[in-house]
C-alpha cells in the first residue's frame, strides 16, 4: 500500500511540474504581418494631353528610417492648368535586386490606402484605383492630379496599413510612409 501511494504521489508531482514548465514556457506569438522596408517612393506624372511629357519626383533613403539622411528628396514641379495621371512606385532598395513593394501593396489592396494633402499648392488629387472591399475603397497607387494657377506649397503623401479596419479614412491603422514633398505649380 505504501508503494502505491508513493507512485501516485510521484506521478502527481510530475504532472504538476510538467504543467508548470508548460505554463511558464514561451508561447508561440500569433503571426504578425511583417512590415516591409520602403526605401524609395517615386511619383510618376504623365501629362494627359501629351503622354510624352513625363515628370518624376523621388524620395530615396536606402538605409530606411534613422541612420543616414535621405540621398534624394525631389521637389514636385508641375505645369499650371494641366491634368496628370500619376503612378506611385515603392521599392526596397536595401536588397539586390530591389524589391517592388508596390506589388505587395496592390496584393494587399484591401488593407492599404494612400492619402494626399496639398497645402498652398493649387492642386486637386483624386483616386483612380479601387480595392475589392464592399463597397470598394480607394488605394492610391494610381491617381489624377489637376493643377490650377501657379502656386507653391507642399504635398503630403501618406501610406496607411489598415488590416481589418480600412474604411476610407486616414485614422485607423499604422503609417507605412509619410512624406512632405515641396510642390511648385509653374
Amino acid at each position: 500500500m505504501k508503494t502505491t501511494k508513493s507512485i501516485t504521489e510521484l506521478l502527481f508531482t510530475l504532472l504538476i511540474i510538467s504543467t508548470l514548465i508548460t505554463a511558464c514556457g514561451e508561447e508561440n506569438p500569433p503571426p504578425v504581418n511583417e512590415e516591409e522596408l520602403i526605401t524609395t517612393l517615386t511619383l510618376t506624372f504623365t501629362d494627359s494631353a501629351n503622354t510624352g511629357n513625363v515628370i518624376t519626383a523621388t524620395f530615396r533613403d536606402t538605409d530606411g528610417d534613422g541612420g543616414n539622411a535621405p540621398t534624394q528628396f525631389d521637389t514636385i514641379r508641375l505645369e499650371a492648368g494641366k491634368t496628370y495621371f500619376t503612378e506611385i512606385t515603392l521599392l526596397d532598395e536595401s536588397k539586390t535586386p530591389a524589391e517592388n513593394i508596390s506589388d505587395e501593396v496592390l496584393e494587399e489592396a484591401n488593407e492599404h490606402q494612400f492619402f494626399f494633402h496639398a497645402s498652398g499648392a493649387n492642386l486637386t488629387i483624386t483616386y483612380e484605383d479601387l480595392d475589392t472591399n464592399s463597397p470598394p475603397l480607394p488605394i492610391g497607387l494610381s491617381t489624377k492630379w489637376v493643377t490650377g494657377a501657379a502656386s507653391n506649397g507642399t504635398t503630403q503623401v501618406i501610406l496607411k496599413h489598415q488590416p481589418d479596419v480600412k474604411n476610407g479614412t486616414e485614422a485607423p491603422g499604422e503609417t507605412d510612409v509619410e512624406l512632405d514633398f515641396i510642390t511648385e505649380i509653374q
